[in-house]
């Protein structure tokens, strides 16, 4: 059955003039005709704004005064879109043609399914896309050091990942979202928590939609591409400001959301990896240490959000820990309605 549900595409932009043309012509080309398009510019300075003054005429634009960070804009555009799903978009996306529509048939496997992901595949800067084509991410998985890590990432895509498969969460550079979890997770009115500013925010989110018995489904017919900048080799070249998110929200993620049977079963592999992580923000990365301070002075207001979370946690331990594997799990999806989006998958190819 074809599904026409209302999408809502919201992108933020910073500073992303040599990204945001091709990104929308690539959102407005889709074949799902239902949606809109929101972008919200974060003050850019770059000539983005030129750029989105050419699109205003099919895409809603607000452009902010100051850079409020990724969290706060993607919450000002959800609180303006209309969609029965929102998809988050990064600037430096471009899309095939059916994304939406694949994305938005797999939501409907699963009533629980709040979180929709395709297949992201990696490709230059200059929107070149490499002879062999290697994946940036089918679906995010955490690790018992509490890393969160793109499921895929820089491996060449020879053909695998071709199952719908429930997967911990999805990369904020193209997640679908469904409404109704939108509206249930949100703490105070947010979606994403904007003490993350940016960065890890998207996993927050995951971790928490978790807790409170949402799913998310892998779906391998919806594909895009992704230049990605922010991976686990190069931190050493990344800004400072975004290595000082990093570890912020690293342990802001885990004060809202971890529980004691969590933490007793990888005490020790949290623990070494707590002590790397300080260790080289006292020896190296001396910025990093602002994210202590933030820490320490906004600690009883995380604390307060920790008590929500938990307050309206819907699923076991043992549910959650089977999660944090070193491996990238997941989990088979109904096999009758799978059948069924295959079938309709390879028809729409032909």
């Amino acid at each position: 059955m074809s599904h026409n549900d209302f999408v809502s595409v919201t992108i933020v932009t910073f500073n992303s003039g040599r990204f945001i043309k091709r990104c929308l012509e690539s959102v407005l080309a889709q074949q799902y005709p239902n949606k809109e398009v929101i972008v919200v510019d974060n003050a850019s300075t770059d000539g983005t704004t030129d750029i989105l003054e050419q699109f205003e005429d099919r895409c809603q634009v607000v452009y902010n005064q100051e850079n409020l960070g990724f969290a706060a804009a993607q919450n000002q555009a959800i609180a303006i879109s209309g969609g029965d799903w929102v998809l988050t978009l990064n600037p430096d996306v471009l899309l095939l043609p059916n994304f939406i529509s694949a994305l938005v048939e797999a939501g409907h496997i699963d009533p629980k399914v709040g979180t929709v992901c395709g297949k992201l595949l990696t490709m230059s800067a200059t929107f070149e896309i490499p002879a062999r084509p290697v994946v940036d991410s089918t679906g995010i998985y955490f690790n018992p050091m509490l890393r969160h890590l793109d499921r895929g990432s820089q491996e060449v895509d020879n053909g695998h990942y071709r199952q719908y498969e429930y997967v911990f969460g999805a990369t904020a550079a193209a997640a679908l979202y469904r409404r109704e979890m939108i509206d249930d997770v949100a703490l105070d009115g947010e979606f994403f928590d904007s003490d993350f500013f940016v960065y890890r925010e998207d996993a927050d989110v995951a971790w928490r939609a978790q807790l409170m018995g949402w799913r998310c489904i892998y779906a391998p017919f919806a594909r895009g591409y992704h230049v990605r900048k922010v991976l686990p080799g190069n931190r050493r070249a990344l800004p400072p400001e975004i290595n000082m998110h990093s570890v912020k929200n690293r342990f802001l993620m885990r004060i809202k959301n971890i529980s004691p049977d969590i933490y007793w079963r990888n005490w020790f592999s949290i623990t070494a990896r707590d002590i790397t992580v300080v260790l080289c923000c006292l020896l190296w990365e001396h910025h990093s240490l602002r994210a202590f301070w933030f820490l320490g002075r906004n600690w009883k207001r995380v604390l307060v959000k920790r008590r929500e979370i938990q307050r309206r946690r819907r699923v076991d331990s043992e549910y959650m820990a089977s999660w944090f594997k070193y491996k990238p799990v997941s989990k088979q999806a109904p096999k009758k309605v799978v059948s069924r989006l295959v079938s309709r998958s390879q028809t729409a190819k032909t």
